[in-house]
């Protein structure tokens, strides 16, 4: 599903990822864990195309991503992968059905197509009760599940999660970390995920630890 090979991004003198090169197999959930400054979330917006590597390539679904020109690879993200970060970024003045809408929208999608496919999405992430609140009725772990209804509504490819769970209680966390994995299990969704939760980590198939911008070790998560 998703292919590096030998990845480096560097900010003027300071190499961030360096020489990384990775898997990530259709259906498998991959946390990426280590301290801060690490570069996990350099490496995250390399694979996820919102930032473009020094040297090296990503495949994703068998396209090379930074060969394509510049007006195709905002189609290609916006198609085939989903972000979702620690602050949510809804827009406070949409309604949780709206908010989630909006990359169908950005794609071309009619109006009604769009909430239809976006009122699914909230039931399937457990608000089919709360399509019409705004995000300020919403508490924190259900404006985190909206955020990840917006990432999932176009079908994506991948799912790129940079600590989805960062700014929730315990519990909210766990539901969130479990929402993944149901929607693993339902939609076949492959997700790569940042995380300094080592409980959300284990949950995963597999956690990379990444120290000094390389990847220094892998573990396969038994469960």
């Amino acid at each position: 599903m998703l292919s590096a090979s030998n990845l480096i991004k560097k900010y003027s003198t300071l190499t961030v990822v360096n020489n990384v090169s990775l898997e990530v197999a259709k259906g498998e959930i991959v946390s990426v864990t280590g301290p801060s400054g690490a570069g996990k979330s350099t490496l995250l917006h390399l694979l996820g195309m919102l930032d473009k590597p020094d040297s090296g390539s990503v495949l994703i679904d068998g396209t090379d991503i930074f060969k394509l020109p510049a007006k195709k690879q905002a189609q290609f993200r916006n198609k085939h992968i989903g972000f979702v970060f620690q602050f949510h970024h809804l827009l406070p003045e949409f309604s949780a059905i709206e908010n989630v809408a909006v990359p169908l929208w950005i794609g071309g999608s009619g109006k009604k197509e769009a909430l239809d496919a976006a009122a699914k999405m909230l039931e399937t992430v457990g608000l089919g009760g709360r399509l019409e609140n705004k995000p300020s009725e919403l508490s924190g772990g259900e404006q985190q599940r909206v955020a990840i209804a917006r990432a999932l509504v176009n079908k994506p490819s991948i799912v790129m999660a940079d600590e989805p769970t960062g700014n929730l209680d315990s519990a909210n966390a766990k539901a969130i970390h479990q929402l993944f994995l149901d929607l693993r299990d339902q939609l076949g969704q492959t997700f790569v995920m940042i995380t300094h939760n080592e409980e959300l980590a284990e949950m995963t198939d597999r956690t990379l630890e990444m120290r000094d911008g390389n990847i220094v070790e892998e573990h396969i998560n038994k469960h």
